[in-house]
């Protein structure tokens, strides 16, 4: 059963939120991030944090509801010759809290990331999604998008 979550506040990320979005990525079973909520990995996290949030080119959301961080995602533009020239925004961790899940939290943060992409003129809005997310997989086609490309990824570290 499905119940939606009225009042979904889709913001900037700021610091101050930092611990409940690395608590979010780190109580994600699927994802395989290595995330954790360790205090000696804080820094890496507000490390990232900064990078982001000094980058023209990408932004960090929270989705919250009651004042409370439920849900994340980040965009980041591309431009590229393909396509004559246009830009692109990619939509990447995307994270509602397991506990938050099934009340249209999802769906506004994308609903937003996609709005905010038309209002930029971006020809395109692509995603990745692991592929053993298949709750995910339906999800995302429900909101029109189509599974189109096949991912290859190349671990350095």
């Amino acid at each position: 059963m499905q119940v939606e979550v009225p009042d979904i506040l889709v913001r900037q990320a700021r610091k101050d939120d930092l611990r409940a979005l690395v608590a979010i990525f780190a109580a994600d079973a699927l994802g395989g991030h290595g995330d954790t909520t360790d205090p000696e990995a804080f820094a890496d996290y507000a490390r990232a944090f900064t990078a982001i949030e000094t980058s023209p080119n990408q932004m960090l959301y929270v989705a919250e509801v009651s004042g409370e961080v439920v849900g994340t995602f980040q965009t980041m533009m591309t431009t590229s010759l393909t396509g004559r020239g246009s830009s692109a925004m990619i939509i990447e961790a995307v994270q509602t809290r397991s506990d938050m899940r099934g009340q249209g939290i999802g769906a506004r943060m994308i609903e937003f990331a996609i709005a905010e992409a038309k209002g930029r003129g971006v020809r395109l809005v692509q995603l990745t999604s692991n592929a053993i997310r298949k709750d995910a997989h339906r999800f995302y086609e429900r909101l029109g998008f189509k599974p189109s490309h096949l991912g290859f990824k190349m671990a350095l570290k």
